[in-house]
């Protein structure tokens, strides 16, 4: 052992021969190995040099997720930080040889995978898939009715996504659902929880005569997009895209958190505008792009003033969804979607730092310097309409509040290999279309379709009637949302009570998965003080051209009371609107006492 010297007092300072022994003295303790300090940044260290500025009294700097200390994170965050849920197979393998369902943590982390366990409701689990564009063919249709009879209940349900939710699945036959889910073709990865929702798109693109472009190669590249890069997943909240060819039928993405939507440049829309215009921008086909949509929270995407060649679309989008990832609140989970980061900084902040990372400039255009476009086909998912390929229809068929059992999925298979191309399409107001068919072919099948129960043509107030799961599997459903809009199908089915379609949409809780806020007549769950079920009524949402939020009107509805409920509102518009007055028109154009008044009277 080397003998250690006393260091002398120096109270007016290390004299030159001090400095020197200490120097020296740290030296050979560094040599020694025995020297132990701290770092700036709070780390152990066995090198004397690195210590020498160190505040040993200085804490350790707290581990952040995304800018936010571990200490202010939402529990769920703290969740995905303490196992990222991307990686539990291993985890979902045991569960499936265990026969055993999660803990609160793992049933957060499960849905990455697409698996909801819905207790109280059902004691199992769901399963979400992601159909981008809502778009399945033949074969996996079968598959899926074969998957969904063999070890869930022998149905499937249409979510407002385009997409398919399978049901009361068993712990032990988690593994074999996703692997034969894989087999087919498709993925449910990313399918829930904190993260981008299942792509939509315009049902009928590619074959709408009205369409300015075809959005599903958008859709779909957006999809692999998210598919094959793990930092667009764990999101702060969950996100939906969606893109709108311009066409007949709506894609609904004002409802979106980004929403792009086609739209028109020419010469004479330009012609008023040039003084407004930074950037030079040729006549063409662009998209328009829609930020914040939340109707649950009452609030519809607004147009940004973007407008963006189609060969851009996935890059803007990526580019949007990371800051997003970055900067929206991981701590608040009402306060977590993209409204509120836009509400925090503001659009022109937000498209700032997606511009930073964006390789090519964003390009601003005023919405009036496209040409507009022409109302949507209300109620165009239903019946037969001609394609933009000569010869050729698409058949829209419509289901009772989105369930299908498996002896329908299959029939809807057969008869799209049979008489189309094995295709088929979703939508997101839970119908199914079979397009390419032979004109000569759709009374057949449209024939075929009605004998399983099924509906091609509705009447104008039952056409468009969508309901979320409900409390029979949702627990934070209110209500049977499910049956009581398949009871007012079936009252208002074939009735001409309005001569003008309307959108009747059902939602068991303030989540608004049917958005109730969007629909003509809108119903939101609500437990009676009994104990009953019922509901809060709303009218006069609207989405694209007839965009409004509802207004509350009733309260406390009983859920037996809602068909005679229905009755009242349509018979009061019917006789007190003026001609071609839509149902959006008339109930806008009266305050909530002055409904009330007219629906007591």
């Amino acid at each position: 052992m080397r003998p250690e010297a006393p260091v002398p007092a120096a109270p007016a300072g290390f004299t030159a021969e001090q400095k020197e022994y200490l120097q020296g003295f740290m030296a050979g303790v560094a040599a020694s190995g025995a020297f132990v300090g701290r770092t700036t940044n709070g780390r152990l260290t066995a090198h004397a040099g690195e210590s020498a500025t160190a505040n040993l009294a200085a804490p350790a700097a707290e581990e952040c997720v995304c800018g936010t200390p571990l200490s202010e994170l939402s529990k769920p965050e703290l969740w995905k930080h303490a196992e990222n849920p991307l990686d539990l197979w291993e985890k979902l393998c045991a569960h499936a040889a265990e026969d055993c369902f999660p803990d609160e943590a793992d049933t957060f982390r499960f849905k990455y995978h697409g698996l909801f366990y819905v207790a109280p409701a059902q004691d199992s689990f769901m399963l979400r898939l992601r159909l981008p564009a809502g778009i399945v063919t033949a074969p996996q249709l079968h598959g899926l009715a074969e998957l969904a009879a063999e070890l869930g209940n022998g149905c499937a349900h249409l979510t407002t996504r385009a997409n398919l939710q399978l049901r009361e699945f068993r712990p032990r036959d988690i593994v074999a659902v996703l692997t034969r889910i894989q087999e087919l073709g498709l993925t449910s990865r990313g399918a829930g929880a904190d993260n981008i929702r299942n792509i939509t798109a315009t049902p009928t693109s590619g074959f709408d005569p009205g369409e300015l472009i075809d959005v599903v190669p958008f859709a779909k590249g957006l999809h692999h997009y998210i598919l094959n890069h793990r930092d667009l997943y764990g999101l702060p909240r969950k996100f939906n895209v969606a893109f709108d060819s311009g066409g007949r039928i709506s894609a609904a993405v004002d409802t979106n958190d980004i929403g792009f939507f086609a739209c028109r440049v020419t010469a004479e829309s330009l012609l008023n505008h040039k003084s407004e215009i930074s950037n030079s921008v040729p006549p063409g086909v662009y998209f328009r792009v829609l930020l914040g949509g939340i109707t649950g929270h009452q609030d519809f995407a607004r147009d940004t003033g973007l407008l963006i060649a189609p060969s851009q679309a996935v890059a803007v989008a990526a580019a949007m969804i990371r800051v997003f990832r970055e900067h929206g609140d991981r701590t608040n989970r009402k306060k977590a979607r993209l409204k509120y980061l836009l509400e925090r900084w503001g659009v022109e902040k937000f498209l700032a730092e997606t511009q930073k990372k964006l390789a090519f400039p964003l390009v601003r255009l005023p919405l009036a310097a496209c040409e507009p476009r022409p109302a949507v086909v209300k109620h165009g998912w239903l019946g037969a309409h001609p394609q933009v390929q000569p010869g050729r229809s698409y058949l829209g068929v419509g289901t009772p509040a989105g369930r299908l059992d498996a002896a329908q999925l299959h029939a809807l298979a057969g008869l799209a290999s049979r008489h189309g191309t094995g295709e088929l399409r979703l939508t997101v107001w839970q119908s199914v279309l079979i397009p390419h068919l032979a004109d000569t072919d759709v009374s057949v099948v449209a024939q075929a379709v009605q004998a399983l129960g099924l509906h091609t043509e509705a009447s104008c107030a039952a056409g468009g009637i969508v309901a979320c799961t409900g409390n029979r599997g949702c627990k934070y459903a209110a209500a049977d949302t499910k049956a009581h809009a398949t009871a007012l199908h079936a009252a208002l089915a074939g009735r001409p009570l309005v001569d003008t379609p309307l959108n009747i949409h059902f939602t068991g809780c303030p989540h608004s998965c049917a958005q109730h806020y969007c629909g003509d007549i809108g119903f939101l769950g609500a437990k009676l003080a009994d104990g009953a079920e019922g509901y809060h009524v709303v009218l006069g949402g609207g989405m694209d051209h007839e965009q409004g939020i509802a207004r509350e009107i009733l309260r406390g509805v009983r859920a037996t009371e809602v068909n005679a409920t229905v009755e009242r509102i349509l018979a009061a518009y019917s006789t007190r609107r003026t001609t071609g007055e839509t149902f959006a028109q008339w109930s806008r154009r009266h305050s909530p006492d002055q409904l009330k008044e007219l629906l007591s009277a």
